[in-house]
């Protein structure tokens, strides 16, 4: 739990300091983008999935 909170105040961090200096955001700027990253870090945990409980 600490280390989601700590990701999120360092996301929340960033967002402000990229926003002051008027940079853009270092994030997929849409819900799209946001869920690829999702589904790769979902099908990462499928592939472990798989292989330990079909070929170990």
């Amino acid at each position: 739990m600490q280390e989601i909170l700590l990701a999120t105040f360092t996301g929340l961090l960033v967002g402000v300091i990229f926003s002051a200096l008027k940079l853009p955001i270092p994030a997929p700027p849409v819900l799209s983008g946001i869920m690829g990253i999702v589904g790769i870090f979902l099908g990462s945990h499928l592939y472990q999935w798989i292989i330990k409980s079909f070929f170990s």
